[in-house]
C-alpha cells in the first residue's frame, strides 16, 4: 500500500508543472462561470451547461491532472479516454508537452494523420475507448 501511495504522489509531482498550466488556463474560465469537479484524481472543468456544445478544435483537452471539456456530459463520456492522457502525463511529466506535438509533426512529415495516428491518441483510444485501430 505504501508503494502505491508513493507512486501516486510522485505521479502528481512529476505532472505538476503541466497541471499548473491547466489550472492557469482554467482560472479565467472558472471566473466566467465554468464548473469544476474532482473525478478520479483529476480536476474536470466544464465550460458550459450540459445542453451547450461549441465548435472548438476539441471536445476535451488534458493538462496534467486538469481536464477541460465543453460540458459535463461530454466529460463523462470522454473520461476514460482523458484519464489515459492523465496517466501519460504521470509517465512523461513536462516532456509530454513536447512529445505530443513532436509526434504530430513527425507523423505529418511522413504523410500520416497527426492526430489519429499519434501514438498517445492510439493508446487513449485503445485503453480508454476500447477501440482498436
Amino acid at each position: 500500500m505504501q508503494a502505491h501511495r508513493l507512486r501516486r504522489t510522485l505521479g502528481y509531482l512529476w505532472a505538476a508543472p503541466c497541471s499548473l498550466l491547466g489550472l492557469l488556463l482554467a482560472l479565467p474560465l472558472l471566473l466566467c462561470g465554468a464548473r469544476a469537479a474532482r473525478q478520479q484524481g483529476a480536476l474536470e472543468i466544464a465550460l458550459w451547461p450540459d445542453d451547450k456544445v461549441r465548435r472548438l478544435p476539441f471536445a476535451a483537452i488534458t493538462f496534467g491532472h486538469v481536464i477541460i471539456g465543453q460540458n459535463r456530459l461530454l466529460l463523462a463520456r470522454l473520461r476514460a479516454h482523458e484519464q489515459v492522457h492523465v496517466r501519460q502525463y504521470q509517465r512523461w511529466g513536462v516532456l509530454f508537452l513536447l512529445a505530443y506535438p513532436a509526434a504530430c509533426l513527425w507523423l505529418w512529415l511522413r504523410g500520416r494523420r497527426p492526430y489519429r495516428d499519434n501514438p498517445f491518441e492510439v493508446e487513449a483510444r485503445r485503453q480508454g475507448d476500447g477501440q482498436r485501430d
